[in-house]
């Protein structure tokens, strides 16, 4: 294995596909990843010569690839956001709609991003969502069960906890792929800043841009609503993006279940 390092576009370590990626001591360009999570390297082109960086030995025959290389930050359809006049699916909100905050702000969508994620190809572990059965934050929370993507953040004890880092394989559960199907749809919310809002009833964050909107299916709409934005300011929570990362008195209860 030939020793790759992603550019300053990567995101919480990863480098978005079609960026640069350091590899034979010259920068490539990252074209996708194989259904096991190594990347798909284009080294030279005319013809395009592409090479796979893994440390399976074994590795042979045709590669497929994914252009998912960054993390999915959304709901699934159906997750009741609150609103002023009470929870609504969050595939049927549009920009300039009131939601309510988690500290009963009421705040206008700026944005809904759209992504379409094929189950085919990347890792699975990281295309299964996490399934939160009801109660399972404590408190009763959520209220109905909530699932979003792995990467999502859900604000716990004062901690932005990805989902994926709170899973304890009884009320917090990775969703198997073959129940999502072929593909499935994901959405997320941009407010004007970076908020805390209310899925199901449990605290989650909005769109933060730190992963680019051009993983979104319909980015093109942001771009004629909006250009170019300035970068967003992330609010003054910390990020715990895996389990080890969770402290223990946010991951201790969660773990013995509290619904």
């Amino acid at each position: 294995m030939v020793e790759t390092t992603a550019d300053s576009d990567g995101i919480n370590g990863q480098t978005e596909v079609g960026n640069a990626i350091l590899a034979f001591g010259s920068q490539r360009t990252l074209a996708g990843f194989t259904a096991t999570g190594d990347p798909i390297v284009l080294v030279t082109t005319g013809p395009d010569t592409y090479y796979v960086f893994s440390n399976d030995g074994g590795l042979s025959g045709s590669i497929s690839s994914s252009d998912t290389g960054t993390y999915l930050y959304c709901f699934a359809a159906g997750t009741g956001i609150a609103t002023p006049e009470g929870e609504q699916a969050v595939e049927t909100l549009r920009p300039g709609d009131l939601i309510v905050t988690s500290k009963g702000q009421i705040t206008p969508v700026k944005w809904i991003g759209r992504q379409t994620v094929s189950t085919r190809f990347g890792p699975a572990e990281r295309l299964m969502p996490v399934r939160f059965a009801a109660g399972s934050l404590g408190q009763g929370l959520p209220h109905t069960d909530l699932t979003v993507t792995a990467d999502h953040g859900m604000l716990v004890e004062g901690v932005i906890c990805h989902a994926g880092a709170l899973v304890n394989g009884v009320t917090i559960c990775r969703v198997p792929l073959a129940e999502m199907g072929e593909t499935y749809t994901v959405y997320h919310i941009e407010t004007e800043a970076h908020e805390i809002i209310l899925a199901n009833g449990a605290s989650a964050e909005t769109f933060i841009d730190n992963v680019s909107r051009r993983v979104f299916d319909n980015f093109a709409e942001f771009e004629a609503l909006y250009g170019d934005v300035p970068e967003m300011e992330e609010l003054p929570y910390p990020r715990a993006m895996s389990a080890r990362q969770v402290p223990a008195y946010v991951l201790g209860p969660l773990r013995v279940g509290s619904a």
